[in-house]
Protein backbone atom coordinates (compact mmCIF):
# COMPACT_ATOMS: atom_id res chain seq x y z
CA UNK A 1 0.00 0.00 0.00
CA UNK A 2 2.80 2.35 0.89
CA UNK A 3 4.61 1.62 -2.36
CA UNK A 4 1.46 2.38 -4.42
CA UNK A 5 1.03 5.80 -2.79
CA UNK A 6 4.68 6.59 -3.38
CA UNK A 7 4.32 5.71 -7.07
CA UNK A 8 1.24 7.94 -7.47
CA UNK A 9 2.92 10.94 -5.88
CA UNK A 10 6.00 10.40 -7.98
CA UNK A 11 3.90 10.32 -11.14
CA UNK A 12 2.24 13.58 -10.18
CA UNK A 13 5.56 15.22 -9.51
CA UNK A 14 6.86 14.11 -12.89
CA UNK A 15 3.79 15.21 -14.83
CA UNK A 16 3.13 18.61 -13.26
CA UNK A 17 6.19 20.46 -14.52
CA UNK A 18 5.26 19.81 -18.17
CA UNK A 19 2.54 22.47 -18.19
CA UNK A 20 4.63 24.73 -15.99
CA UNK A 21 7.55 24.60 -18.43
CA UNK A 22 5.26 25.48 -21.35
CA UNK A 23 3.83 28.46 -19.44
CA UNK A 24 7.33 29.72 -18.69
CA UNK A 25 8.39 29.66 -22.35
CA UNK A 26 5.34 31.29 -23.98
CA UNK A 27 3.91 34.80 -24.03
CA UNK A 28 0.49 36.38 -24.50
CA UNK A 29 -0.67 39.31 -26.63
CA UNK A 30 -3.97 41.00 -25.94
CA UNK A 31 -5.59 44.36 -26.45
CA UNK A 32 -8.15 46.16 -28.60
CA UNK A 33 -8.59 47.02 -32.27
CA UNK A 34 -9.82 50.62 -32.46
CA UNK A 35 -11.11 53.06 -35.04
CA UNK A 36 -8.23 55.55 -35.41
CA UNK A 37 -10.64 58.50 -35.72
CA UNK A 38 -13.30 57.77 -33.11
CA UNK A 39 -11.30 55.60 -30.72
CA UNK A 40 -14.16 53.07 -30.58
CA UNK A 41 -13.60 49.32 -30.58
CA UNK A 42 -14.05 47.52 -33.91
CA UNK A 43 -16.01 44.28 -33.53
CA UNK A 44 -15.27 41.19 -35.63
CA UNK A 45 -11.80 42.41 -36.62
CA UNK A 46 -9.14 39.77 -37.23
CA UNK A 47 -5.63 39.68 -35.77
CA UNK A 48 -3.46 37.08 -37.52
CA UNK A 49 -0.04 35.92 -36.33
CA UNK A 50 1.66 35.57 -39.71
CA UNK A 51 4.76 34.00 -38.16
CA UNK A 52 2.83 31.05 -36.70
CA UNK A 53 -0.58 31.00 -38.39
CA UNK A 54 -2.63 31.67 -35.25
CA UNK A 55 -5.44 34.22 -35.22
CA UNK A 56 -8.11 35.83 -33.07
CA UNK A 57 -11.32 37.79 -33.68
CA UNK A 58 -12.38 40.79 -31.64
CA UNK A 59 -15.53 40.82 -29.53
CA UNK A 60 -18.22 43.52 -29.51
CA UNK A 61 -15.83 45.89 -27.70
CA UNK A 62 -12.94 45.29 -30.09
CA UNK A 63 -11.01 43.16 -27.60
CA UNK A 64 -8.79 40.22 -28.62
CA UNK A 65 -6.45 37.71 -26.96
CA UNK A 66 -3.63 35.60 -28.43
CA UNK A 67 -2.09 33.23 -25.86
CA UNK A 68 0.72 30.66 -26.21
CA UNK A 69 3.03 32.73 -28.41
CA UNK A 70 6.61 31.52 -28.56
CA UNK A 71 9.20 33.93 -27.18
CA UNK A 72 10.76 35.98 -29.98
CA UNK A 73 9.61 38.32 -32.73
CA UNK A 74 6.14 37.88 -34.23
CA UNK A 75 4.49 39.72 -37.10
CA UNK A 76 0.76 40.50 -37.01
CA UNK A 77 -1.78 41.39 -39.70
CA UNK A 78 -4.84 43.33 -38.50
CA UNK A 79 -7.91 43.66 -40.73
CA UNK A 80 -11.60 44.57 -40.54
CA UNK A 81 -14.34 45.23 -43.07
CA UNK A 82 -14.35 48.89 -44.10
CA UNK A 83 -10.81 49.57 -42.79
CA UNK A 84 -7.32 49.63 -44.22
CA UNK A 85 -5.16 46.71 -43.14
CA UNK A 86 -2.40 47.20 -40.62
CA UNK A 87 0.77 45.25 -39.86
CA UNK A 88 3.16 45.33 -36.92
CA UNK A 89 6.00 43.33 -35.44
CA UNK A 90 6.56 42.82 -31.72
CA UNK A 91 9.25 41.10 -29.67
CA UNK A 92 8.02 38.90 -26.82
CA UNK A 93 9.94 37.63 -23.84
CA UNK A 94 9.03 34.36 -22.14
CA UNK A 95 6.03 34.75 -19.76
CA UNK A 96 5.39 38.30 -21.00
CA UNK A 97 1.80 39.53 -21.24
CA UNK A 98 1.73 42.46 -23.66
CA UNK A 99 -1.32 44.70 -23.96
CA UNK A 100 -1.67 47.14 -26.84
CA UNK A 101 -4.36 49.06 -28.70
CA UNK A 102 -4.19 48.66 -32.48
CA UNK A 103 -5.71 51.43 -34.60
CA UNK A 104 -7.12 51.06 -38.13
CA UNK A 105 -8.04 53.85 -40.54
CA UNK A 106 -11.55 53.73 -41.99
CA UNK A 107 -11.75 53.52 -45.78
CA UNK A 108 -13.95 56.30 -47.17
CA UNK A 109 -16.59 55.00 -49.60
CA UNK A 110 -16.74 56.85 -52.92
CA UNK A 111 -20.03 58.74 -53.28
CA UNK A 112 -21.81 58.89 -56.67
CA UNK A 113 -21.53 62.24 -58.49
CA UNK A 114 -24.81 64.06 -59.10
CA UNK A 115 -25.80 64.12 -62.79
CA UNK A 116 -28.00 66.40 -64.87
CA UNK A 117 -31.72 65.76 -64.98
CA UNK A 118 -32.58 62.63 -66.90
CA UNK A 119 -29.04 61.21 -66.64
CA UNK A 120 -27.94 58.41 -64.25
CA UNK A 121 -25.58 59.30 -61.42
CA UNK A 122 -21.90 58.64 -62.10
CA UNK A 123 -20.07 56.21 -59.85
CA UNK A 124 -16.63 57.74 -59.08
CA UNK A 125 -15.35 54.40 -57.83
CA UNK A 126 -15.06 53.37 -61.51
CA UNK A 127 -13.47 56.58 -62.75
CA UNK A 128 -10.71 56.44 -65.35
CA UNK A 129 -7.30 55.85 -63.79
CA UNK A 130 -4.73 58.60 -64.36
CA UNK A 131 -1.12 57.79 -65.30
CA UNK A 132 1.25 57.52 -62.38
CA UNK A 133 3.67 60.36 -61.60
CA UNK A 134 6.97 59.82 -59.82
CA UNK A 135 7.30 62.06 -56.76
CA UNK A 136 10.73 62.39 -55.18
CA UNK A 137 10.88 63.74 -51.64
CA UNK A 138 12.54 62.91 -48.35
CA UNK A 139 10.09 60.66 -46.45
CA UNK A 140 8.89 62.01 -43.12
CA UNK A 141 9.68 59.70 -40.24
CA UNK A 142 6.39 60.56 -38.50
CA UNK A 143 5.34 62.28 -35.30
CA UNK A 144 6.55 59.56 -32.98
CA UNK A 145 10.13 60.09 -34.19
CA UNK A 146 10.32 63.68 -32.90
CA UNK A 147 12.65 62.58 -30.08
CA UNK A 148 14.79 60.60 -32.54
CA UNK A 149 15.22 63.68 -34.73
CA UNK A 150 15.84 65.95 -31.73
CA UNK A 151 18.60 63.73 -30.36
CA UNK A 152 20.17 63.33 -33.79
CA UNK A 153 20.72 67.11 -34.04
CA UNK A 154 22.75 67.17 -30.82
CA UNK A 155 25.70 65.35 -32.39
CA UNK A 156 25.81 62.84 -29.53
CA UNK A 157 25.45 59.17 -30.38
CA UNK A 158 25.30 57.41 -33.73
CA UNK A 159 22.19 56.93 -35.84
CA UNK A 160 20.76 54.86 -38.68
CA UNK A 161 17.50 55.68 -40.46
CA UNK A 162 15.38 53.19 -42.39
CA UNK A 163 16.77 54.54 -45.67
CA UNK A 164 20.35 54.05 -44.45
CA UNK A 165 19.63 50.51 -43.26
CA UNK A 166 18.18 49.60 -46.65
CA UNK A 167 21.01 51.30 -48.56
CA UNK A 168 23.57 49.38 -46.53
CA UNK A 169 21.78 46.09 -47.23
CA UNK A 170 22.18 45.11 -43.60
CA UNK A 171 20.57 41.85 -42.52
CA UNK A 172 21.04 41.90 -38.74
CA UNK A 173 21.52 44.50 -36.05
CA UNK A 174 25.13 43.37 -35.82
CA UNK A 175 25.66 44.22 -39.51
CA UNK A 176 24.16 47.69 -38.99
CA UNK A 177 26.40 48.46 -35.99
CA UNK A 178 29.62 46.85 -37.24
CA UNK A 179 30.93 50.10 -38.78
CA UNK A 180 29.98 52.25 -35.77
CA UNK A 181 32.84 53.59 -33.67
CA UNK A 182 33.27 52.28 -30.15
CA UNK A 183 31.23 49.10 -30.72
CA UNK A 184 32.62 45.56 -30.76
CA UNK A 185 31.08 42.09 -30.64
CA UNK A 186 31.92 39.06 -28.54
CA UNK A 187 30.82 35.94 -30.40
CA UNK A 188 30.81 32.30 -29.31
CA UNK A 189 29.24 29.68 -31.54
CA UNK A 190 26.00 31.03 -33.02
CA UNK A 191 25.49 33.78 -30.44
CA UNK A 192 26.98 37.27 -30.31
CA UNK A 193 26.87 39.99 -27.68
CA UNK A 194 27.45 43.70 -28.22
CA UNK A 195 30.13 45.31 -26.05
CA UNK A 196 30.98 48.99 -25.93
CA UNK A 197 34.72 49.62 -26.05
CA UNK A 198 34.59 52.06 -23.13
CA UNK A 199 32.39 49.80 -20.98
CA UNK A 200 33.78 47.47 -18.28
CA UNK A 201 34.35 43.88 -19.35
CA UNK A 202 31.12 41.86 -19.22
CA UNK A 203 28.94 44.99 -19.05
CA UNK A 204 26.11 44.64 -21.61
CA UNK A 205 24.32 47.64 -23.15
CA UNK A 206 20.68 48.38 -22.40
CA UNK A 207 18.20 47.83 -25.27
CA UNK A 208 15.27 50.25 -25.50
CA UNK A 209 12.69 49.17 -28.08
CA UNK A 210 9.83 51.52 -28.97
CA UNK A 211 10.46 53.53 -25.78
CA UNK A 212 10.55 50.62 -23.36
CA UNK A 213 13.39 48.50 -22.02
CA UNK A 214 13.54 45.13 -23.79
CA UNK A 215 16.81 43.27 -23.32
CA UNK A 216 15.51 40.22 -25.21
CA UNK A 217 16.90 41.96 -28.31
CA UNK A 218 20.45 41.25 -29.44
CA UNK A 219 22.91 41.71 -32.34
CA UNK A 220 21.41 38.85 -34.38
CA UNK A 221 17.91 40.42 -34.55
CA UNK A 222 16.91 41.05 -38.22
CA UNK A 223 16.64 44.71 -39.20
CA UNK A 224 13.75 44.34 -41.67
CA UNK A 225 11.25 45.87 -39.21
CA UNK A 226 13.59 48.49 -37.74
CA UNK A 227 12.93 52.06 -38.91
CA UNK A 228 15.39 53.88 -36.66
CA UNK A 229 18.50 53.04 -34.63
CA UNK A 230 20.39 55.03 -31.99
CA UNK A 231 23.64 53.85 -30.40
CA UNK A 232 25.28 55.50 -27.39
CA UNK A 233 28.62 54.01 -26.35
CA UNK A 234 29.17 55.59 -22.93
CA UNK A 235 27.99 57.90 -20.16
CA UNK A 236 29.14 61.02 -22.00
CA UNK A 237 26.97 60.13 -25.01
CA UNK A 238 23.82 58.88 -23.28
CA UNK A 239 21.00 61.48 -23.23
CA UNK A 240 19.42 62.34 -19.90
CA UNK A 241 16.21 60.41 -20.61
CA UNK A 242 18.22 57.17 -20.88
CA UNK A 243 20.59 57.77 -17.97
CA UNK A 244 20.38 55.03 -15.34
CA UNK A 245 22.13 52.13 -13.70
CA UNK A 246 23.30 50.65 -17.04
CA UNK A 247 24.15 53.84 -18.95
CA UNK A 248 27.88 53.22 -18.43
CA UNK A 249 27.50 50.03 -20.47
CA UNK A 250 25.97 51.91 -23.40
CA UNK A 251 22.43 52.19 -24.71
CA UNK A 252 20.97 50.87 -27.98
CA UNK A 253 17.65 52.48 -28.95
CA UNK A 254 15.53 50.69 -31.56
CA UNK A 255 12.43 52.03 -33.31
CA UNK A 256 10.27 49.43 -35.08
CA UNK A 257 7.33 49.55 -37.44
CA UNK A 258 5.04 48.43 -34.62
CA UNK A 259 5.45 51.48 -32.38
CA UNK A 260 2.34 53.59 -31.77
CA UNK A 261 1.88 57.05 -33.21
CA UNK A 262 0.90 59.78 -30.72
CA UNK A 263 -2.86 60.31 -30.55
CA UNK A 264 -4.25 63.15 -32.61
CA UNK A 265 -5.19 66.16 -30.53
Amino acid sequence: MTRLIYFTLTALLVLRPVGAVEAQTTAEFRGRVLDATTGRGIPDATVVVTTSGGSARTDSLGQFRLPNLKAGIHRFLVSAAGYSRGTLSLAFAAREVMERDLELEAVAAAAPVAAAAGEPAKDTSKAQALPGVDVKADPALGRRFADFERRRTTGRGQYRTRAELEAGQFYTLQDAMRTMRGVRFNCAGNSCRAQMVRAPLGCSPEYIVDERVDNSFGPTIPVRDIVGLEVYTGVSDVPGEFAGRNSGCGVIVIWTTSGREPRRK
